[in-house]
């Protein structure tokens, strides 16, 4: 069976849609079972129908036509009761459906639930004229299908009833996806399909422009590849053996413009653009290839994909280089990465929309610092169909609607200017104390990472850096950054925002922020080798980039310190031994610097419960809130898997915030937050009633959060804070606090328009 279920497997793999999985699918388990018909029927969106989406055996022309009621039907009752159902009479059922699709004579019947992650999908069924039960090899082979199946098939679940449209009727139809709210606000713009370099599995279909400019890409790129191959062959050609160096020779066989070329431009006749022709063919070889007995042959599909890849490189970049991006530019794809948003020109990115990721992923982060609408962890995305098309991202509740109808749109299009209009009146508040109606005041900073955050915090009045991640300096390079170079920025940052402090985080790589010039390789990345465990076993590192700030605060004195990571006391000690070493270095050469003020990350639970001893060796504290709710709920932050989970109002999480903060005022040390939650509004009145004496976020949420702040009362947050630590769940506590903020006229923090 295995075999049998990596052959089929294989073969999905080189589909290139939803029917064409499905097809191969029933076609199959059709043969293996030795079965009169096989048959796939998917759930329809309001899940009140199983849609016949593919068939061997019943009447083709009853596909996409037919479709089963959930409520009195043998495929409903197996989408019911989420386990296979096998009869050897399907007749004699009471809910037996004699729908007229070629079903009335067949009688032994087994259906099974096709279920990705409890959510059900669809039903696949085998059934055959003579009543017989089928026996428990075919029904566990069954289940083994519908497993794999509901993995392949996820992704294109909700365009089950756009596939049953006609052409005409999709571009007037209306869908909604869901993903996580990532950064609040609404864009509403074209959706750019951004698909990774080089990866054939990630290209999409698209009909060429020019059919005859698009063989002509083809050939240059097949050209200059083969071209590339001849200069490999040769270079090598003196330590090769003789099969190795036949093998260059097949490879300039198959990137003759005879062989591989012709058909490629075959499928570019037919209608596809260059990169899937290519993908089309090359998958129809690998496939071919993985299926032979020989293993000599199956590692030989790996060569071929290499060649494939080379060639779509080349295709790519010619196209990249033409690329004209609309005027409201909407990127959509499986990962989307922070040169993607690079390439857009500044002004035309007005959204963000990746089927992976959660809303801590680096370019959620990235995005927030740009302002930019952003849903990520969409899964069920049917990107590929998301090209030119019309799109709204809606940011506050992670819903992006396709081809909005134009009553749709032009609400959605009230409410961003409501938004425009909310923050061009929040604007005098930046002269203003974020200080509560009866008299109490927190501090509000900014968090750093790239260049375009220091101007959009001047403009919002922040009271500082609370968060400067000096990582990204070290990311954009191939190598580590000199101690002057390091110097150079810490300069000019704490120039730029003199008097005001700036709270430097030393260098936090490891978990998902990786330096390519600095590998690490870990079965668990977020509870490895990450942070002050890094550097203090690499004081070389450590010691360059602690000489780096203080050298850099000569004369200006507005520089604080602070190490992440802190478990232990131990690392707090040798953290401030080096720090203390270093200073008294430069003392010693001359130069005159006062000591910063040093503080730790609180974001492990064991800092929790030595938040005493850990305020009493610094200066101040500050909680990363992103990294605490990970540890302390167990939830991975980058998983959309598990992204419902994830919730910093999660009770455990307050009481935990509320001791960390009754800790540090209890040794007299200022205690701040900096993270997502810094910028939820949900969380900032509760994070008022704690007692925080500061919060830092990204400069879009600033003015907001202060106006939140300013329509308060100190005595009225604390009194909320005293409700929601009886409740028992996150979900109970957010949905208090947004009624909350709705019935203080607050309910433009939450969601698009201005109440």
């Amino acid at each position: 069976m295995l075999e049998l279920l990596r052959r089929i497997i294989q073969e999905v793999s080189a589909a290139q849609d939803l029917e064409e999985i499905l097809s191969i699918i029933v076609s199959r388990v059709r043969a293996e079972i030795n079965t009169q018909a096989c048959s796939i029927f998917l759930l329809n969106k309001n899940q009140s129908e199983l849609i016949l989406m593919a068939t061997d055996g019943l009447d083709p022309k009853a596909v996409k036509k037919i479709s089963l009621p959930i409520d009195n039907s043998l495929g409903g009752l197996v989408a019911e009761q989420g386990e296979p159902l096998n009869l050897d009479d399907a007749t004699k059922h009471p809910k037996f459906f004699p729908a007229s699709m070629g079903e009335e004579p067949y009688r032994a019947y087994l259906g099974v639930p096709v279920k990705f992650r409890r959510k059900l999908l669809g039903v696949i069924a085998v059934q055959q004229h003579e009543a017989r039960r089928y026996d428990e090899a075919e029904e566990a082979f069954l289940i083994t299908i519908a497993v794999q199946l509901a993995r392949l098939i996820e992704p294109y679940i909700e365009t089950v009833d756009l596939l049953r449209k006609t052409p005409a009727e999709k571009t007037t139809t209306s869908l909604v996806f869901q993903g996580i709210p990532s950064v609040p606000g609404v864009g509403i713009g074209e959706g750019v399909i951004v698909y990774l370099p080089a990866d054939l599995d990630a290209v999409i279909d698209r009909e060429p422009e020019d059919v005859k400019e698009e063989i002509k890409y083809f050939k240059a790129a097949l050209s200059g590849v083969r071209a590339e191959t001849k200069i490999l062959g040769k270079r090598l050609s003196a330590n090769l053996p003789k099969a190795e160096k036949e093998l260059f020779d097949a490879y300039l066989k198959i990137l003759d413009s005879n062989s591989l070329g012709r058909e490629v431009i075959k499928e570019i006749k037919k209608g596809h653009w260059a990169q899937s022709a290519l993908k089309r063919i090359i998958k129809k070889y690998v496939q071919q290839f993985e299926t032979m007995g020989s293993e000599y042959f199956r590692e030989r599909a790996s060569d071929l994909k290499d060649l494939g890849r080379r060639i779509l490189a080349r295709l790519q970049s010619e196209k990249q280089a033409e690329y004209e991006y609309p005027e409201k530019t909407i990127l959509v794809g499986e990962e989307i990465s922070a040169s993607n948003l690079a390439e857009v020109p500044e002004g035309r990115l007005v959204g963000i929309v990746s089927a992976r990721g959660s809303s801590n992923a680096h370019v959620a982060i990235l995005a927030r610092s740009l302002g930019v609408p952003t849903i990520m962890g969409a899964s069920d995305l049917p990107v590929a169909q998301l090209e030119h098309v019309k799109l709204i991202v809606d940011g506050y509740f992670g819903h992006l609607y396709v081809s909005p109808k134009e009553r749709m749109l032009k609400a959605f299009e009230t409410l961003a200017k409501e938004e425009s209009e909310l923050d061009a009146e929040l604007e005098p508040l930046r002269k203003l104390p974020a200080q509560t109606q009866d008299g109490h005041q927190i501090k509000m900073y900014v968090n750093i990472g790239l260049s375009i955050d220091v101007g959009k915090a001047l403009t919002v009045g922040a009271e500082g850096v609370g968060l400067y991640r000096t990582e990204l300096p070290f990311m954009i390079r191939d190598r580590f950054p000199s101690s002057e170079e390091q110097r150079i920025v810490y300069r000019q940052l704490l120039n730029t925002f003199t008097p005001r402090p700036v709270t430097m985080r030393v260098l936090d790589i490891g978990g998902d922020k990786k330096l390519p010039y600095f590998p690490i390789e870990e079965s668990n990345p977020a509870l490895g080798w990450r942070g002050i465990r890094l550097l203090l076993d690499h004081p070389e590192i450590f010691l360059s980039q602690l000489r780096a700030m203080l050298k850099a605060s000569a004369g200006l004195n507005n520089l604080q310190i602070m190490f992440p990571m802190i478990s232990d006391m131990a690392q707090i000690d040798k953290a401030l031994e080096l720090l203390n070493k270093v200073y008294q270095e430069i003392v010693d050469e001359g130069l005159k610097i006062t000591k910063p003020k040093v503080g730790v990350m609180i974001e492990v639970p064991s800092a929790i419960y030595q938040i005493k001893a850990l305020a009493r060796k610094v200066d101040f504290l500050s909680v990363g809130s992103n990294d605490l709710t990970q540890y302390l709920l167990a939830v991975d932050r980058n998983n959309e898997q598990v992204a419902n989970l994830y919730d910093s109002l999660h009770p455990a999480m307050l009481h935990a915030l509320l001791e960390i903060v009754d800790g540090a005022h209890q040794e007299n040390k200022p205690i701040s937050l900096c993270g997502e939650m810094a910028g939820d509004p949900a969380a900032v009145i509760l994070l008022l009633g704690m007692g925080f004496d500061g919060l830092s976020m990204s400069a879009v949420h600033l003015l907001r959060m202060r106006w939140l702040v300013r329509s308060f009362t100190f005595k009225r947050a604390k009194k909320l804070l005293e409700e929601v630590l009886t409740m028992e769940n996150a979900r109970q506590i957010r949905s208090h606090m947004e009624q909350v903020l709705d019935e203080a006229g607050l309910g433009g923090l939450i969601r698009a328009g201005r109440h």
